[in-house]
C-alpha cells in the first residue's frame, strides 16, 4: 500500500496557504493564471482563497 508522503517544502507551502494564500500559491506556480485567480478570491473573501490555495498545492 503506498503511502503519501509531504516534503517539508509542501508543508511549508500549505501553512502559508492557510494564513496568506497568495503566498502559498506564488511558491507553487509563480505569476500565473492560478495566482491571479487566487488574488481575485482572496479579495473576494479569506476562506475562498484559502481553498484555492490548499487546492493548487496539493494537486500538484
Amino acid at each position: 500500500m503506498a503511502v503519501a508522503t509531504a516534503e517539508t517544502s509542501d508543508i511549508l507551502k500549505i501553512i502559508l496557504a492557510i494564513l496568506l494564500p497568495l503566498v502559498g500559491v506564488f511558491l507553487e506556480v509563480g505569476l500565473g493564471v492560478p495566482f491571479v485567480i487566487n488574488v481575485l478570491l482572496t479579495i473576494l473573501g479569506y476562506i475562498p482563497g484559502i481553498i484555492h490555495a490548499l487546492y493548487v498545492i496539493l494537486t500538484r
